[in-house]
């Protein structure tokens, strides 16, 4: 029986509070760096035990005392030479957040387009930007309201399953179709629609949608896809479950059954994996690719956080972030709490070790430090005083972290809190 943990109830609001202030906006982002499923992850911040070497590792990671926070169960036989939990507990799934949960600004007209191209029969939507732009905020803006018009709902972010999941295709698709259905709250009858010896794994998952999971839905059902991208190196898996995703939006075209379901699909990096254009869902549906902030919707998220900032104020906040939502909205949070501290104030301090962006830079720092090819290039980048042409991989795989600008054939850094950060601290 292996060891496992789980955080003590008192402590979780806490271990909750060091994930941001360790710099990790989000729990995907320290799943990442650990190299950890986001199920695992969310499982420990959520109470729930996990192995006792995961558990152990993300304390360390988070600057936390595992002793302090964890909570130790005895076994049934009373024995004080170990403390063990008795067994795993199902992962969880962590469901799309609510609205109510953050401030958004909208970004014309791609909310509209959103909710206009979703009433189409077999619609699909394609959300590409680079990581902390918003694509997620987005997703969850457009399933709130077509939820209002009565449609069913379902956000699936891939960064649940576990790696292994993605190294077979008919393992990864048995855990898309029982994932979907637990969203929708129906139990998992694989048993019945899955044919191990006369069937593939496609044939049999289309099975399972169109003659139970999409039967059992009343109206229509979109099925928002987060973070995709995790799929794209696992190139056999992804060419097949991408290929049949546009199987599906094809057979909306001529079959009822199909035009009940309408797909979102998020992703940061640029399709790089070969796919003939007839069998990609990549090449069909609504394109959308978020762009940073303008100036103008600065000012919006401003007066939403209740902030009274002149237009000279947001020009020198863009000069330093430009328009990334992220840094942007840290920025607004930051004065929103602390009233006392000027925004001049933040902006002198913001490159030092006691800068709001502080463990945001860090954390980008040890995520570049840990690829020798990308670090390389980032610093070709940020050294030099010209836009810099790299090599296509490369430039994408910057850009999906939110480094660097594409610009046709070349890159910039994302803005200048990145430049002189990383060319004074990291190179």
């Amino acid at each position: 029986m292996s060891r496992s943990l789980r955080v003590h109830p008192d402590y979780i609001q806490k271990v909750k509070l060091a994930v941001k202030r360790n710099g990790y906006p989000r729990q995907k982002d320290l799943a990442e760096e650990l190299e950890f499923s986001l199920a695992t992850v969310g499982n420990f911040l959520n109470g729930k035990r996990v192995d006792y070497n995961y558990f152990t590792e993300i304390c360390r990671v988070l600057g936390l005392d595992w002793k302090e926070v964890v909570v130790f169960e005895e076994d049934s036989s009373k024995s004080q030479s170990t403390k063990e939990a008795i067994a795993v507990e199902p992962e969880v799934i962590i469901p799309c957040p609510e609205e109510e949960t953050f401030i958004y600004v909208e970004r014309p007209p791609i909310e509209t387009s959103c909710y206009e191209t979703l009433k189409n029969p077999g619609a699909l939507i394609r959300i590409k930007a680079p990581s902390l732009t918003g694509k997620t905020s987005l997703i969850v803006k457009t399933l709130n309201k077509i939820t209002q018009q009565g449609y069913r709902t379902v956000y699936l972010n891939l960064h649940l399953a576990n790696q292994a999941d993605f190294n077979n295709l008919d393992q990864f698709l048995k855990w898309f179709c029982i994932s979907v259905g637990q969203s929708l709250g129906l139990k998992n009858k694989l048993i019945d629609y899955w044919d191990e010896e006369f069937s593939t794994s496609k044939v049999d998952c289309t099975d399972y949608f169109e003659k139970y999971l999409l039967v059992h839905v009343e109206n229509n059902l979109v099925l928002a896809l987060d973070e995709v991208d995790r799929i794209f190196p696992c190139t056999e898996v992804a060419t097949e479950f991408f290929g049949l995703l546009r199987a599906w939006h094809e057979q909306a075209k001529i079959r009822k059954i199909w035009k009940k379901l309408r797909l979102m699909i998020a992703h940061s990096t640029e399709v790089y994996i070969q796919m003939d254009i007839n069998s990609s869902p990549f090449s069909v549906g609504l394109p959308i690719e978020l762009p940073d902030f303008t100036s103008l919707q600065v000012q919006k998220l401003a007066q939403l956080h209740e902030l009274d900032l002149t237009e000279v104020e947001v020009e020198q906040l863009m000069d330093l972030v430009g328009g990334h939502p992220y840094l942007v909205e840290q920025a607004f949070s930051n004065l929103k709490t602390y009233p006392n501290t000027p925004l001049e104030k933040l902006l002198q301090m913001a490159l030092t070790e006691s800068g709001i962006y502080r463990n945001h830079l860090l954390h980008l720092g040890r995520l570049i430090q840990k690829k020798p090819q990308l670090f390389e290039a980032f610093k070709e980048v940020v050294m030099t005083t010209n836009q810099t042409r790299l090599q296509p991989i490369q430039a994408y795989k910057l850009h999906s972290m939110g480094l660097v600008n594409l610009q046709g054939n070349y890159v910039t850094p994302r803005c200048n809190l990145y430049k002189q950060y990383f060319s004074e601290c990291l190179f």
